[in-house]
């Protein structure tokens, strides 16, 4: 067994043009104040970082190192999720998803789709040049609109949803796996892979490619009613990131799973802060440092009714409170004798 590393906290949900929210030095002088002891950082956020360039200098990638490490701080691990997005879009989306890609990509989804490659691919690359093997980002999605089947779905749809979902992300996984940096996909609501079946699908298409790996966070769960500590016994040996979010389900007469279209704030199913929802997290870090996870422990804030400064001030004793120091030997061991194979023979009344 391993020990869990943390706190530490995703930056995306923070980050705005008011101080000290506004750069990477002042916000990660905000975290480190708070007790935080490293940042998972959004590449798509110029304030903090410039991907490209990470991409394509060492030097700059020291300077970002550099920043951080002022702070006292560490890098858990870089971010590409809305790039990630990007990489497959049903066109059902591509208004909205729009709003994720530069302007001179807009209404060119093919142009829109490379770039975001060159972006996962640019973040891989800075992820290494920093001395991080994981990196974190979303599947983007084919057959989400197909999700509830009616009506039926054509037969094949799926496993051609799949295929070409895969080969869009192969040239990505190749370039990371030669780069020694895994693909960690959070398995989230709006993406094909959106639950341990879906997964499972993605590896099958990839030919079980070995940068494929998962990003866990059980708030997802809680709001599809997936059994999120079984997932663990599942898939621990693909699990390198840890997103540390809370949710609750409180289903009514009126609305269930699928929300009622309504705001967050009013859908049965909903984000909180740390310790606010549903989720057993003394279980979730004993079941992960069971399996010997000792990736970093990310708080990622989402809840529609505390605010960002509170959640982040809660969530950093949170973490550390349910962080396991993982014992290096067994609490009979003083009661075992020392291991003799004639005298095991004996017991056993083997001659």
């Amino acid at each position: 067994m391993k020990t869990i590393k943390g706190p530490a906290v995703f930056l995306a949900q923070f980050l705005n043009d008011e101080p000290p929210f506004d750069n990477l030095e002042n916000i990660c002088h905000w975290a480190a104040s708070l007790g935080y002891k490293a940042v998972q950082i959004p590449t798509w956020d110029t304030r903090v970082i410039d991907i490209e360039k990470a991409g394509e200098s060492k030097d700059y990638c020291d300077e970002i190192m550099g920043v951080v490490a002022d702070a006292g701080l560490q890098i858990a691990e870089l971010s590409t999720h809305l790039q990630g997005q990007l990489v497959a879009v049903h066109p059902a989306y591509d208004t909205m998803f729009d709003a994720f890609a530069p302007d001179k990509y807009k209404g060119n989804p093919q142009a829109r789709a490379d770039w975001a490659v060159s972006q996962v691919k640019a973040a891989a690359t800075a992820s290494k040049r920093m001395g991080i093997d994981v990196m974190a980002s979303f599947s983007g999605a084919f057959v989400w609109p197909f999700m509830y089947p009616w009506p039926q779905r054509p037969d094949g749809l799926v496993e051609a949803g799949f295929k070409e979902l895969a080969q869009r992300w192969m040239p990505i996984l190749d370039h990371c796996k030669k780069e020694g940096v895994d693909v960690c996909y959070e398995v989230h609501a709006g993406e094909d892979l959106h639950d341990g079946v879906t997964f499972e699908r993605f590896l099958a298409a990839t030919g079980n490619h070995a940068a494929v790996k998962l990003l866990y966070d059980p708030s997802h769960f809680v709001l599809q009613q997936l059994d999120y500590l079984q997932y663990i016994d599942f898939y621990h040996e693909y699990i390198r990131m840890f997103h540390v979010k809370d949710a609750e389900f409180n289903p009514t007469g009126k609305s269930g799973v699928y929300g009622g279209y309504q705001d967050w704030v009013d859908r049965p199913g909903r984000f909180r802060s740390l310790g606010d929802g549903q989720v057993d997290f003394k279980a979730v870090f004993s079941k992960l440092s069971q399996y010997g996870y000792d990736g970093w422990a990310v708080l990622e804030w989402e809840c529609c009714i505390k605010s960002p400064e509170q959640g982040a001030t809660e969530g950093a004793p949170f973490i550390a409170d349910h962080i396991i120091q993982v014992t290096q030997r067994a609490f009979d061991d003083f009661a075992g004798g020392t291991p003799d194979e004639h005298s095991n023979k004996n017991i056993l009344g083997i001659t």
